[in-house]
């Protein structure tokens, strides 16, 4: 999930309150934990509230605003528990704030791997939590506040998902994506579509690139950048066949997408408020309504 819009002084006072109410409530109850002794410990599973601090493993560059953070669980054997779509609530104090900062992440590491937590954190010129985050190195610990799901995803419940997704909102997307294709039991096919800036951009493009060759009859990507000739600090940029020019088009979905007569399909969009504006509008008024795809089409995360 892309950085959400900054929440409001009630929010972060409601959370400070509810801090200290939560504590006393998880000393009583380790709800965070398996029940049984035998098994491994799951955190977040349960949803909801449940405040866990974790150390900062390892950072990893991915381009000029973007980083991959790696975060320990508590046990090398525990799982995250998290269910598909799901983000994670990151509570932050950056420098000089009295109030802290509460921004959902999503996870983009495989559920099944034990032991860790991994986000990718694009940093935003004026985003508090995003550059704290960025500031941050291995050894220091984060807050995660609970979790957040998402749209509730059954195995083989669509024939055919297309995914629209916009430069940060490629995370909620590519964890549907690998979730989905690292399930030996789902059948489901899926069709991504990646619109970004320029090429620096399109992060995850190895691990895409990789699905693709491991399941070339379920899964398809198209990348499209907006300025292909710039690279991210301005400079030019040779072309690249290997991706398409421009935004995410009505002529480009048209070309992709079989049309909304194709049965047992789902649509699932995530991007920069202008991109998901002009795909699903106003009371559907958007692109993807002038195709003929219908609100239960589409999902926005």
């Amino acid at each position: 999930m892309p950085v959400a819009h900054a929440p409001s002084r009630t929010l972060a006072l409601l959370a400070v309150a509810g801090i200290g109410a939560y504590s006393l409530q998880r000393y009583f109850s380790r709800t965070a934990l398996a029940e049984s002794p035998q098994e491994p410990p799951v955190y977040f599973g349960g949803g909801g509230m449940n405040l866990t601090s974790l150390r900062l493993y390892s950072v990893q560059i991915v381009n000029h605003n973007t980083k991959r953070l790696l975060f320990e669980l508590p046990d090398k054997d525990a799982r995250c528990g998290l269910s598909l779509t799901s983000a994670l609530l990151t509570i932050t104090r950056p420098k000089g704030r009295w109030l802290p900062v509460i921004r959902p992440y999503t996870p983009i590491n495989d559920f099944r791997e034990p032991g860790f937590i991994e986000l990718m954190v694009k940093k935003y010129p004026n985003g508090k939590a995003s550059s704290h985050l960025h500031s941050l190195e291995p050894g220091q610990s984060v807050t995660f506040a609970g979790t957040i799901k998402g749209f509730p995803w059954s195995p083989n419940k669509f024939s055919h998902v297309y995914l629209l997704a916009g430069g940060a909102g490629i995370t909620p997307i590519y964890q549907l994506i690998q979730g989905v294709l690292n399930n030996p039991e789902e059948k489901t096919k899926m069709t991504l579509i990646f619109g970004v800036n320029t090429e620096q951009d399109l992060v995850l493009r190895d691990e895409l690139d990789d699905f693709k060759k491991r399941f070339p009859d379920r899964f398809n990507v198209v990348y499209t950048v907006s300025d292909p000739s710039k690279t991210a600090d301005g400079s030019s940029s040779p072309s690249n066949p290997s991706y398409k020019q421009g935004r995410i088009t009505e002529s480009l979905l048209k070309e992709v997408m079989k049309g909304p007569d194709e049965k047992g399909i789902k649509i699932f969009v995530c991007g920069p408020p202008a991109m998901e504006a002009s795909l699903t509008g106003y009371r559907n008024q958007g692109i993807l309504g002038k195709l003929g795809y219908r609100k239960d089409h589409i999902h926005k995360f």
